[in-house]
């Protein structure tokens, strides 16, 4: 902890110098809190405070409740980077300046914010608090769910269609022709299986059969078939494997809540991924869904900073609060879309402390349809808003062409016209979803979309630091961690900070070269580019010594049909760039730092 307050100190000096104040007393401020409060100064304290800062520029002053940790003295503004604020807001009112310093804002949020997102273990407390949130949330969206009328599943059955009835006739069509593709992801399964022992699976569902033919699935060709029905356990709806719900770090504050899929319905849910994420990506949704890049989601939210003409809106538990009724309320007259998004949608979850529980959501992430499907309900909800804002109905998806470039989802993070949004929230909150108040914007001129925030078109985005500082070069995901910070900060313009930390790194790795951000060095990323050390004597080419990543996938051996069954998975033409995949496979147990002679670019 001591080596994140001196990070800590070392660049609120540069930023104080960067704004033309001081941080002598803010430094001494940290230092007590920490002595203190321990930790979680840093991972939830800061991030609230800088939490709080986003609101008040959003509002266009500070607001009584807001700074609430944090003394204040003569002033509406807290003590506590007092020389940043005041470049910001106005000391004695508390308003937002007319022409606040860019540059301000962006120090107070990356001193505040820099150790939001540290992935630390929560305490068994706050894990079992998580689990039990997972369940009361899912009782939640079983109520939302019963207060709604038969009219309003109506009107979302009617938009649905209207918005993803031609997507999905091609997915019914997809499935009607045997062109669903199934593939194994490269993440643990309910069962704890292997990566190859996926392969090797030999259970089905009775509601995956009914769908899809377990010989097209789990045998690579007709010579196998005949032995399908002997040798696959067929197992009832009651005696399914459930999903296994975990945590997963986040921030120190609370977990992040995951559910890890059974194999076989995982299995299915990557096919029927990609031919939904295919047809959305040949037609006009992919304007307003995003299934692959971030990029236009933050360009809108730069538009709406600079201009004031878009909201961003993030929503809480997103995927938590998806109900299974409204995904089949939006799939209602894709008859076969429907019977096979839901033949691979786990049922019940096992909580750790809670049991086995009955699912009313659609899917919790972990899900490979999560994603899209949220997305689409999300879309449509806001287009019944719209239509509700203007006074009449879409009748012809023309009807939306005109809200392109001013509408997107990607996922929880949601863009739409300001001149709709009241009615986008109130919309989305009646249908069960939860807007973050707090990190949705729309009234003054910061923005937040996807990873990047921006404040009157200025791009205001911050590093932050994920993992506690290695003591020594075993510590490897501490060491990537700390040279991919090294690097960001360099890129931010950091650079007094950045000396300091090369100074730190260099106590763990010998040898720290520049090198170009395509490099497989860890090195420094410069501006000035790379200093060949040597060259390639066979290869002609320039070398530089540095450490790099070294890993092996531990042994899981595939033979017989299972070894066919991955061959003709394969997507591509191409070869396997890994020879031994049958030999070896999976997420390498033990990494280390080794030393070579490498390319530096």
């Amino acid at each position: 902890m001591k080596s994140l307050t001196s990070l800590w100190s070392v660049l609120a000096n540069e930023l104080a110098g960067r704004c033309g104040t001081s941080t002598t007393m803010d430094i001494n401020t940290v230092l007590g809190r920490i002595k203190h409060e321990g930790m979680s100064f840093l991972t939830i304290t800061l991030p609230t405070f800088g939490k709080d800062f986003q609101y008040c520029l959003d509002q266009g002053l500070v607001s009584p409740e807001s700074f609430l940790s944090f003394r204040k003295t003569g002033s509406c503004l807290p003590s506590f980077l007092r020389g940043f604020t005041e470049l910001v807001f106005d000391s004695g009112t508390g308003v937002l300046l007319e022409e606040p310093d860019i540059e301000a804002i962006y120090s107070v949020r990356q001193l505040t914010l820099m150790f939001s997102k540290m992935l630390l273990p929560c305490t068994p407390e706050r894990e079992s608090k998580a689990m039990a949130d997972y369940v009361q949330c899912d009782k939640e969206v079983d109520y939302a769910d019963s207060v709604l009328r038969d009219s309003d599943f109506s009107e979302f059955r009617r938009m649905g269609q209207l918005v993803f009835g031609p997507l999905f006739s091609k997915v019914d069509s997809d499935i009607y022709n045997g062109e669903i593709v199934p593939k194994h992801g490269p993440g643990a399964t309910a069962e704890k299986l292997s990566s190859n022992g996926k392969y090797r699976s030999r259970y089905w569902t009775n509601r995956l059969e009914s769908v899809f033919h377990v010989g097209d699935f789990l045998y690579p060709n007709i010579r196998h078939v005949d032995d399908c029905y002997d040798g696959v356990n067929f197992l009832e709806p009651g005696d399914e494997t459930p999903s296994r719900v975990v945590s997963v770090p986040k921030t120190q504050k609370s977990p992040r809540i995951i559910a890890i899929e059974p194999s076989s319905v995982q299995y299915v849910q990557q096919g029927l991924l990609e031919s939904i994420t295919r047809h959305t990506q040949s037609s006009f949704l992919n304007g307003f869904i995003g299934s692959g890049s971030q990029k236009p989601n933050q360009l809108l939210a730069q538009k709406g900073s600079s201009d004031g003409s878009l909201a961003t809106l993030d929503l809480s538990d997103a995927s938590d609060r998806v109900s299974s009724k409204l995904v089949s309320e939006l799939l209602a007259r894709n008859v076969l879309s429907r019977e096979a998004i839901f033949a691979c949608r786990s049922q019940r979850a096992s909580v750790p402390g809670e049991g086995v529980i009955t699912l009313s959501k659609f899917a919790s992430m972990g899900s490979a349809l999560c994603f899209p499907i949220e997305a689409m309900v999300f879309l449509t909800i806001i287009f019944l808003a719209i239509e509700k804002e203007q006074g009449h109905r879409f009748t012809k998806q023309a009807d939306l062409f005109s809200l392109l470039g001013s509408v997107r989802v990607y996922g929880d993070d949601i863009i739409v016209p300001i001149d709709y949004v009241h009615t986008v929230v109130d919309q989305l909150e009646y249908f069960g979803a939860r807007v973050g108040r707090q990190k949705s914007f729309w009234t003054g001129r910061f923005r937040e979309s996807c990873g990047k925030e921006y404040y009157s078109g200025h791009d205001v985005s911050i590093v932050k630091v994920r993992n506690k500082f290695p003591s020594h070069r075993q510590c490897v995901s501490e060491v990537v961690s700390l040279v991919s910070l090294r690097n960001q900060l360099y890129f931010a313009g950091c650079w007094r900070t950045v000396s300091w930390l090369d100074l730190r790194i260099r106590k763990v790795l010998k040898y720290f070269p520049d090198v170009e951000p395509t490099s497989s060095a860890l090195g420094r990323h410069s501006f000035l580019g790379y200093v060949s050390e040597k060259e390639d004597e066979y290869l002609h080419r320039p070398l530089v010594k540095a450490c790099v990543i070294s890993s092996v996938s531990p042994r899981d051996p595939l033979d017989g049909p299972g070894a066919l069954l991955k061959y003709f998975l394969k997507r591509g033409p191409s070869p396997r760039f890994d020879g031994s995949h049958l030999e070896r496979a999976g997420r390498p147990r033990n990494v280390r730092i080794k030393t070579r002679w490498v390319t530096p670019y």
